[in-house]
Order: structure tokens, then sequence, then C-alpha cells
């Protein structure tokens, strides 16, 4: 009841961090907003201080600095996407990807030699101060005893205690959204903070992150043009990890990609490829894909720093999506519906005409289409109003892949205008669907199955003697009623079991081989 009372608390607070900073229904937006809204905006402007900022994507940034990390990765993930909240909002939001305060040279220090246990010098040449901090972290550029330039991330100090406060308030939250506006149950806002939750904790331990990072280089072999950094294992601990440096500029500075004569368009595309092989032939992406976590080389090398968010995916989520995709590529939109009731998303009561049609009405008029001539917030919001309509549920197990997607079209927007999502995606999704369902795909099934098969087989031996067990017991005590029938009735009843079982293992045998 007192924690209840005290996430409540905290709850409001961060409603009057907002208003104070007149970062809750803007001024600059009243005139796109419902009545509703203007009116609590409104009301919220009587606390506001003024003269905070004349950007409002940079007072909703104070604003979140001021809440904590885990809202700090939502502006995070809005400042990605300048073509649904505008350009100058999202200018605003961008000092929240790696560009907050650091914490003191001296207490990152001492956080290191506690860490590795022992001094600095038993470790690096030389340590600088502080290039780059964000809401978990902060990186540092050093130099190793054998003359390796290295990254050398360290957790701000007290993040894990504000980490676990801020999920219970948005836990809260989520269970007052789901009271007080029932609608909100499609959206699955609880089972969305969880996996939140989730992401932000394993991001307190860069153990687990080096280890994603080993996992995503891997991974990364798969795409033409996407690199990761080694992990430094000697130098790494829960509170620090080591990487390899790199020389390379961030995507979120255009200016500088441009005047090192990069080419945009390609880069884009490049990115999008990535993601998505990645994601669809080894089941593993990178959750966490803004500009300020990505790099170029002045040669077109694409890098990706930051591994606290991963994301997977199992194989049958991977078909599905697949299938989701190809269908949209080839406007085989009955395709694209029957995936989705084939994955469980649209409830079986619905009609797959009907939603085919809806899929349809989205992508007919964006097909083909650069980004400079598609209204992003249009199609959003269309989107959300086709799975109101279908009373689709937001998936959890899909949160990541749907907000880094967000993520990925907002950076490759931001290079390009004429970056064509479409064309993009397709050779990753055909790489993909050509793999699963031709013939490779056909014999990996087969493998499956006889895997499954030889499993059952195993098991075979077990259940017998299960039952046999059984039959004993039941002959020893058996009920007054059956003692008559019992050892014919047991006797059939095996037989026919073994009959099925064996009948089963050769019908299979002779229509798979």
């Amino acid at each position: 009841m007192f924690r209840t009372l005290i996430d409540t608390l905290r709850l409001l607070r961060a409603g009057w961090t907002l208003a104070r900073h007149d970062a809750m229904f803007p001024a600059e937006y009243q005139a796109a907003m419902p009545a509703p809204a203007r009116l609590v905006g409104k009301v919220a402007r009587l606390i506001a201080i003024r003269n905070r900022a004349d950007n409002p994507g940079e007072r909703l940034a104070q604003a979140l600095e001021k809440l904590g990390p885990a809202y700090i990765k939502f502006g995070q993930v809005l400042a990605t996407r300048s073509d649904v909240i505008g350009e100058s909002f999202a200018q605003g939001l961008m000092r929240l990807q790696d560009r907050l305060p650091p914490f003191d040279d001296d207490l990152a220090r001492a956080i290191l030699e506690k860490e590795l246990q022992g001094p600095i010098s038993s470790y690096f040449e030389t340590l600088g101060p502080a290039i780059a901090a964000a809401s978990i972290a902060q990186v540092h550029k050093a130099r190793t005893l054998d003359g390796r330039d290295v990254a050398v991330k360290i957790l701000r100090p007290d993040v894990e205690r504000r980490i676990h406060r801020d999920i219970r308030a948005l836990r809260l939250g989520a269970k007052l959204a789901q009271s007080l506006y029932p609608k909100s149950k499609r959206l699955e806002p609880h089972a969305f903070v969880e996996t939140v939750a989730r992401s932000l904790t394993l991001e307190l331990d860069l153990r687990l992150e080096a280890a994603a990072a080993s996992e995503l280089s891997e991974a990364s072999a798969a795409a033409d043009n996407f690199f990761i950094p080694e992990v430094d294992w000697a130098r790494t601990s829960k509170q620090v990890l080591t990487t390899r440096w790199i020389e390379a500029l961030p995507l979120n500075d255009i200016a500088r990609i441009d005047a090192a004569g990069v080419n945009k368009v390609k880069l884009a595309a490049d990115l999008t490829d990535a993601f998505l092989t990645t994601a669809l032939e080894r089941g593993v992406f990178h959750a966490d894909l803004h500009g300020g976590n990505l790099f170029v080389t002045p040669t077109g090398q694409l890098w990706a720093v930051d591994f606290g968010i991963m994301g997977r995916l199992g194989l049958s989520e991977r078909r599905y999506l697949a299938e989701i995709l190809y269908g949209f590529l080839t406007k085989d939109y009955d395709r694209a519906a029957q995936a989705h009731f084939d994955a469980g998303y649209v409830p079986p009561h619905h009609a797959k005409a009907d939603f085919a049609s809806a899929l349809r009405a989205v992508a007919e008029p964006i097909f083909g289409k650069d980004a400079s001539n598609v209204h992003m917030s249009r199609v959003l919001l269309q989107l959300f109003e086709i799975t109101e309509l279908f009373d689709m549920h937001l998936q959890p197990q899909l949160v990541l892949l749907q907000k880094t997607m967000v993520q990925v079209e907002g950076v490759c927007r931001s290079l390009s205008a004429a970056h064509n999502m479409w064309t993009a995606s397709g050779p990753a999704v055909e790489r993909f669907m050509r793999r699963e369902l031709g013939p490779e795909g056909q014999v990996m099934d087969a493998l499956d199955d006889l895997r499954a098969l030889r499993g059952a087989i195993r098991r075979l031996p077990h259940f017998i003697d299960d039952i046999s067990d059984l039959a004993e017991r039941a002959r020893a005590h058996p009920p007054r009623e059956l003692r008559g029938p019992l050892h014919w009735g047991w006797g059939m009843g095996l037989g026919f079991l073994l009959a099925c079982a064996v009948g089963g293992i050769g019908y299979w045998l002779l229509h798979t081989l």
C-alpha cells in the first residue's frame, strides 16, 4: 500500500515536471489537438516556467532528463521520427541520444578501479574524459598498455535504483490506464511496460551487453555492410564495458557525413538491410538503433555500438514476419492477411478478405514512394484505426522489433529523403523466403521432424512401461465391476495404442522420405 502511494506520487511528479516545462500538450501544437487535450494544456501552462526554450522538443528533453533513464528512452525513440513529430521538435530531442551531462571524472575512475580490482595504470596507458554521455552510462576514450585505442563504457552511479523506481511507476501507470480507459487493454500496456522493463534491467549488467555484442557480431556476418566492435573481455565487468575504438562519424551528424562525401542513399539502404537480415536470418537484432548508436567511416562502413537492448525472434515469429513483409512487397495482400491470421494477430471471427482489403488501403497509397512523399503520421494513424477495427492486440514479443523498425526508418529518412523502405527491405526478405520456403527450408523442416520423431521413439518404451505399471496396479486393486473384463480390456487398449504409434510412424516415413 505504501509503495503504491509512493509510485502514485512519482506519476504525479512526472505530470508536474512535464507541465512545468510546458511539455504536456505544448502550446505550439494546440490547434491540432482535440478539445480535452487543449483544455488540459491550458491548465498545465498556468504552472509552466516561462522562457525554458523556444523549441518544444528541447523543453520535453529537459523534462525527460529530470524524470530519469526510463523516460529518456522514450524521448530517444521520438527523436528519430521527425516525419511524425516535426523536424524542429525532433532536433530538440536529439540531445537525449548522447549529449546528456556526464558525471564526474574522479567518480568514473573510482568505479573503474573498483570494478577492475586494480589501479587504472594496470589496465590503461591513458584514460581521457567522457566524450559521450547517455541515460545509462558514459563513454571514455582510452589506450591500453599494448597501444590499442578502446572505448570504455561506465555505468552511471545509482542508475540501477532510479531505473527500478521508474519501472514501478510505469507499471502503476499501465494499470491505471487499463482501469480508466478500458480500450487501452487492446494495446497491452502492462505487457509493453514489462518488455521495456526487462530490456532496461538487462542494460544494468554490462557483462550481458558484452555477450550481446559478441552474439550480434556473429549475426552481422550475414549482412553486407554491418560491423560490431570487438569486446575486450579482460577489461569488462558488471559496470564497465571495453570495446575497440572506432574512428567514425555518428549518423545523427549529417553535416559531417556530407563533408566526408559518404553515399547517404546507399548507407540508408545498408542500414535497413542490416537490421532485417540479422533479425530474419539469425533471429537477433540491435534494438536501439538511433543515430547516436550508429556510425559510418569515411569509406562507408556502417558500425553499431551500445548493445544494452537486444531483440530476439523465434523461427515461427520470423516466418510470420517474412510472410507479412513479402505479401506487402509483392502486393499479395491475401497472403499478408493470412499470415496475420496464422500468427494469431487477428482474431479468427474476422473475415480474412476484409482484413486484406484494409491492408491494401494502407499500402497502395505509399507503395513505391520515397520518404519525402509519405506522410508517416497519417499512415500510423490509419494503422492504429485498423488495429482497433480488427481487435488486434499489441504483441509483446514484437514490441522491440516494432520500436526498432520505427527508429531505423527514422534514421534512414534523415539520411535520404529518397529512401524507399519497400525497395530497401526487398533483398533481405526475399533471401529469407527463399531459404525458408525453398529446398533448403524443406530439408531443414524434415530434419526437425526427424529429430522430433527420434525423441518420440526414445520415449515410447518408457510410455509402454508406464502403461504396464498402471495395468498391474489396476489388476491388483480393480474396482469390483471391472474385475471380469479388466485383463482383456487392458490388453486390447495397449495393443491399440501400439498399433497407432507404429502406424503413425510408418505413415510419416512413407510420406516424408
